[in-house]
């Protein structure tokens, strides 16, 4: 899967948490999903959870406090893959 391809499918996943639409619209991999998305905690957990659903993986609570950022969340869902 490309870095592409990851950043689509965030997409789908975080489109029904997100606060700021600009953000969304101009997401890369250096958008933060608390500061620039303005994804509520609780609402990162429901995100958090639709990736393990989307990939199949399970990721554990030191990659979930580290998952803030769409790069973030690349290297941790290609690291749970590659395992």
């Amino acid at each position: 899967m490309t870095r592409e391809e990851f950043i689509t499918t965030l997409k789908k996943i975080v489109q029904p948490y997100i606060q700021d639409e600009e953000a969304f619209h101009n997401l890369t991999e250096d958008t933060d999903f608390i500061n620039d998305l303005k994804i509520n905690s609780a609402n990162l957990v429901d995100v958090i959870l639709d990736v393990e659903d989307e990939f199949d993986i399970e990721i554990d609570n030191d990659s979930m406090e580290k998952m803030l950022s769409v790069k973030a969340a690349i290297e941790i869902i290609e690291s749970k893959l590659a395992s």
